[in-house]
Order: structure tokens, then sequence, then C-alpha cells
């Protein structure tokens, strides 16, 4: 309607994000007390977590065993047959052990905790409330009166799902394994100190997940959670658990690489198959966010991760930049479809999966679809577009 780009509707997009004043006030007081060679172990631990894979499946194992051992076979089969089996054996281990990801589980102590803090703290807070954002924006008659954190670390949904829905959440239930991150979790909350009271009010700690299914939570978030577990069929079993929970969304994040990006997809899958045997809520699920629809995705089958960019503002720590971008995939599924939620008459926008190309005449534009398919769309500029119209007129 002739209004400027920038207040589109569809865009869900947040200017740069800075952590709330308490928060970093908080993690600068709990940082400063206690690591030596900070800067050095914050940036091999965000390269580590970057570059984290899925730890192999035994079924994955025993193929490329197999595989490798016939390819061998086929190489030696005129060579002397004595001793022929255990060499291939001991070729096969040596290929396996040096080419196969050495997959292990991250322990989280108070010391890698507040090393955490000042790796991931901004940049986790960012992808989250970015993704919070868009149910903010695209359900506003949405109001959660609770929240589920899985695998909270150091409260970041909290911060975040409080920033945007501050008098409707009631309650807040941090579920975390690590008993020194839930302390840290806690710390923060008090501003660094133990004896302070709380900053965010009805904040609950748990190491383990409430027993009860039938016990909801109007939101449910887990944030770099799945890739911390060690098999498929755990991260299946952790989302359908975390489905059963959810009375309304439940959001998931993770790093936007190509890992991250097929963790939310078996994720995806898992859901929509809808084969879960405890039933709780029949309410079916739907994909919300970012997918427009609910075919299988375009890009998982040219295997290229659907990521999204938040630029925010690092800590203040010695050597850091003023601003950063995190980079990060995300799904929110709901247990109710929301038709029509953004632009008007109902229509069944795109979804824009990469930066739009300008050039000079032009913008290039890559679409995912309501119909499942990715686009290339080529888009005249509005100026040579009411050029074009006056000339044609």
């Amino acid at each position: 309607n002739g209004g400027p780009h920038k207040k589109h509707p569809g865009v869900t997009n947040l200017k740069t994000l800075q952590l709330p004043e308490e928060l970093q006030k908080g993690a600068l007081m709990l940082i400063h007390a206690q690591v030596n060679s900070l800067a050095d172990r914050a940036r091999r631990l965000s390269n580590l977590l970057w570059s984290r894979k899925r730890k192999v499946e035994d079924a994955q194992l025993r193929a490329r065993a197999k595989t490798l051992e016939k390819s061998l076979l086929e190489a030696e089969k005129n060579e002397d047959e004595s001793q022929l089996e255990a060499r291939i054996r001991k070729k096969v281990f040596y290929e396996l052990r040096r080419t196969t990801y050495h997959w292990s589980p991250l322990r989280y102590d108070e010391e890698l905790g507040v090393v955490y803090m000042a790796s991931r703290l901004a940049g986790g807070y960012a992808a989250v409330k970015r993704a919070l954002y868009e149910i903010k924006k695209r359900d506003p008659a949405f109001s959660p009166h609770s929240l589920l954190d899985f695998g909270s670390g150091l409260g970041t949904a909290v911060w975040a799902s409080h920033s945007l829905w501050p008098d409707s959440l009631k309650e807040m239930v941090c579920v975390d394994s690590s008993g020194a991150m839930n302390s840290l979790s806690d710390q923060l909350l008090r501003g660094g100190s133990e004896k302070n009271n709380p900053l965010i009010k009805e904040v609950y700690f748990r190491q383990f997940l409430p027993v009860s299914p039938k016990a909801q939570s109007d939101l449910v978030v887990a944030a770099f959670t799945l890739s911390e577990l060690g098999s498929c069929e755990e991260r299946e079993e952790a989302t359908l658990t975390l489905w059963r929970k959810t009375s309304s969304y439940l959001v998931l994040v993770e790093h936007g690489t190509l890992e991250g990006y097929q963790i939310l997809m078996e994720a995806r899958e898992s859901l929509l198959k809808n084969q879960d045997k405890v039933v709780v809520d029949k309410r079916k699920p739907s994909v919300f966010a970012p997918c427009p629809h609910e075919l299988p995705c375009p890009l998982h089958q040219v295997s290229v991760p659907c990521n999204f960019i938040q630029s925010y503002c690092p800590l203040p720590l010695p050597g850091s930049p003023e601003r950063l971008q995190e980079k990060f995939s995300y799904l929110i599924m709901a247990r109710t479809k929301i038709v029509g939620d953004i632009g008007s008459e109902g229509l069944a926008w795109a979804r824009l999966t990469a930066p739009v190309l300008r050039k000079p005449r032009h913008v290039h534009c890559q679409l995912c679809c309501s119909s499942g398919e990715l686009r290339h769309v080529r888009t005249v500029s509005s100026c040579y577009a009411m050029i074009a119209t006056l000339v044609l007129q």
C-alpha cells in the first residue's frame, strides 16, 4: 500500500539486540571473579560448539565397516589368503578410527559454565529472542502463563520470554542436568550474587523433566539442546516428550550449521508423523515457522541449511567487537494452526531463505513457497517498475 518496505508486516527481523542491563551486569560480575585465560578458552569453546557434529549411529558404523571390508577384499583378492582376514580387519578399524567423528558429551562444571557464559550468553539470547519474537508478532493474542525451558543452561529463554511477555508469565521451569549451570543461572537472575532477590519471580530449577505427562506449559523451549543428546533415538524421544508437555508452542533452536539444521529436520519429521504412543493432547502439530508448508523441506533435499542471522552486542569483555552476528536455525511447532496470521486476506506468503541480492535495476530473491518448492525470483526495483508503468500507460 505504498508504505516503506522496512514496515512490511512480514518482516520479523529485529534490530541489533543487547542483553538486558541487569543480566549483563550479573554476567560481568561472575566472569571477572573466576576464570583465567578466559578469552582464549571462550574462543575455543565457541569453535568447538559451532563445529560439533552428531554422534555416529552404530548402524552407520556397521554399514561403513562392511563397505570398507568389501572394497579392501576387491583390492587384495589376489594376495596371500593366510592372513588376509586379520589384515583387512586391522585396516578397517584403522580407517574407521581415522575418519569417524569422535563425539563425547560436554560436562559443565562451574568453571566451564563461566567460560560458556563469556562465549555464548549474548549470542544464545539473541537467537532465542528472535525466534520467540516471531510468535509475538504473528500471534499477538498469545499470552503465555507458563514456560518450560529444557536444557536451560544460563536461562536465556527465561530472559528472552520475559522481555516479550513480562506481565502474563507466572511460572517458568528451567530443566538442566548440570547443577552448576542451574546455580549460575540462578545467580544471574539475582544480579550476580546469591544474596540478592531474583529479578524475575517464579523461576524454578530442576535437573529432570517433570514426570507427569499431563503437566503442560503454554510455551516450551529447547535451545541448543537436542545437539547434545547422544543418539537419534534419544533426540526423537526428547522431542516427543517436549511436545506432550506443550500446550501452545514448541520452540527448538540450534546452531545455523548443516548439523543443527538436520537435527531440526529430524524433529520436524518426528512430530509431523504424529506416531507418539502416549497421547495426552489430541490436537495435531502444525509447522508455525519458519516453513510456510508441512511438505519435505526443499533445502534438506540438497543438503543446504536453512538458517537466519541476528545481530547482537556481545558482552563488553577485553578484545570483544561492538557487534557480532548469530547464525542460527529454528523450528516452531504449534498446537493449533494459525491461518492468515500475517498479511491480509489469509495470504500464504513465502519465506525468504537467503539475503536479498541487490542489483542496480532489480533484486534477486530465494523463496521457500507454500507449495513446498524453492523458487528464485527476480523483481524489478520499485522506481523502475513505476517508470515501466508510466511508459506502458
